[in-house]
């Protein structure tokens, strides 16, 4: 290390701290939680921040016999513990469950400077910054009793792997830099063979969201990827976003590609509504504009349809930090349809179209929300569903699964993919606690159809 280096380096850890004291104490007071949910979220006026706020709930994981807390009516349990860094989860036909072990790969070029070296300290503290195990482990529940009777590892040595989607024999991961597809058996616990690649994702030494997910149209014809913003809102330049904030429609048979949408910052889950047949998507949106901007969200996707990023945000609302303008832009930018709050990370996304719940949670959405590092007070942390009705939301958001804080405001865990068990139980990936949650309905609850 240089002199001047090393300067800068014990500038930079002086700094640290009082940066994180000063940024805790900005952004003004922050709005209800609740105003920052539905069609219609408050949107303050803007408020620009030299640093974001920052408000970390430092990470330290569940003691023995801890779980989080279930609604009435519901329980939860540990399907399995003890993994590495659980993100994101695909259930196979015969119900097997597939937990993508993983965390950010290399990105040199990204958070450079004291900002960067700061929120890597917070991202630090919150549990974000581990290796990433590069592998996605199989495990088998075949009575559906909770207690899996095989658990393998079913790919290894993969970079950085997040979404999974099966078409008839061919299995398919999202790696954070490209599309793989595998020969697949039903019933196989293990896959060795080398990959095919699809086709190459944005990625490169930036690669700021590198999460990408993967779904299948409803006839497998299609592949649709996530690929998110190399940027909050365009500060390393748009030629660095070429392909990005977006979801890439692929022909899996060719790896021809198009972009099928677009101004979308960092959208992660994906899901067919049951009712609709349209494709829907949870997005992470902007910072540094104040506790309360922008609300995260979930929306229908439509085929051409731009969401704004970076020029706009929740359909209109102009970014005055975005220079270029872009009014023709601005002018096509789609209002989302259902807000998630502010800082909230809402990351999975997941319909319920099985029996063993209640009615009423038919058709409705579960959105797995990993909460806020950057809002005073801290938002997310919790599992929340939407009622739909008629292919669209109907009512406000219920708190399905919580208690991912303690009272001193630690995380215990926080949530990030959620699926649904062939058996009907809601299944939520926990990254902290490095367990798959199982969340089922009790014998007592009305309506509901517990698995055995």
């Amino acid at each position: 290390m240089t002199k001047a280096l090393s300067k800068t380096y014990r500038a930079a850890l002086i700094g640290a701290p009082a940066v994180l004291l000063l940024s805790a104490c900005g952004g003004g007071p922050a709005l209800p939680t609740d105003q920052g949910y539905g069609a219609n979220p408050t949107l303050p006026a803007a408020k620009k921040q030299a640093f974001p706020v920052m408000k970390i709930a430092p990470a330290v994981g569940w003691a023995n016999g801890q779980t989080p807390d279930a609604a009435p009516g519901f329980v939860v349990t540990a399907l399995v513990r003890d993994l590495d860094h659980p993100r994101w989860l695909y259930v196979l036909p015969n119900g097997d469950v597939l937990i993508a072990e993983t965390n950010a790969p290399p990105k040199p070029e990204d958070g450079k400077g004291i900002r960067g070296f700061v929120q890597k300290i917070v991202m630090g503290r919150a549990g974000a910054t581990v290796p990433s195990a590069n592998r996605i482990t199989l495990v088998r529940d075949a009575n559906n009793d909770g207690t899996p009777e095989v658990r393998t590892v079913f790919l290894a040595n993969l970079s950085s792997p997040f979404g999974m989607a099966l078409v008839g024999d061919t299995f398919y991961v999202a790696d954070s830099d490209a599309l793989l597809a595998f020969p697949y058996q039903a019933g196989q616990t293990q896959i060795t063979t080398a990959p095919r690649k699809v086709v190459d994702l944005p990625a490169g030494p930036i690669n700021h969201h590198w999460t990408k997910n993967v779904i299948a149209s409803p006839d497998g014809s299609k592949l649709y990827v996530t690929v998110g913003s190399n940027s909050n809102v365009g500060e390393n330049g748009m030629a660095a976003e070429e392909r990005r904030a977006g979801i890439l429609e692929i022909d899996p048979a060719t790896g021809a590609s198009r972009v099928f949408a677009s101004g979308l910052r960092n959208p992660n889950g994906m899901a067919w509504q049951p009712q609709s047949g349209k494709l829907w998507t949870s997005v992470n949106e902007r910072d540094e504009i104040g506790n309360d901007l922008v609300p995260d969200y979930m929306t229908s996707v439509q085929d051409g349809g731009f969401y704004g990023w970076p020029y706009s945000y929740y359909g209109q609302t102009v970014d005055a930090r975005v220079k270029p303008r872009r009014p023709d832009l601005v002018a096509r930018a789609i209002k989302p349809d259902y807000a998630l709050g502010a800082h909230t990370a809402s990351l999975g996304l997941t319909f319920y179209d099985a029996s063993a719940f209640p009615a009423r949670y038919k058709g409705g959405a579960f959105i797995g929300q990993h909460g806020s590092w950057n809002r005073k007070p801290v938002n997310g942390y919790k599992v929340t569903f939407v009622p739909f009705a008629n292919g669209m939301p109907s009512g406000k958001p219920e708190d399905f699964l919580t208690g991912f804080l303690n009272a001193q405001g630690e995380a215990l865990g926080r949530p990030v993919g959620v699926a649904i068990e062939k058996s009907g139980a809601l299944l939520v990936a926990d990254d902290v606690g490095n367990v798959i949650w199982r969340v089922t309905a009790t014998k007592n609850t009305p309506g509901a159809k517990p698995a055995p």
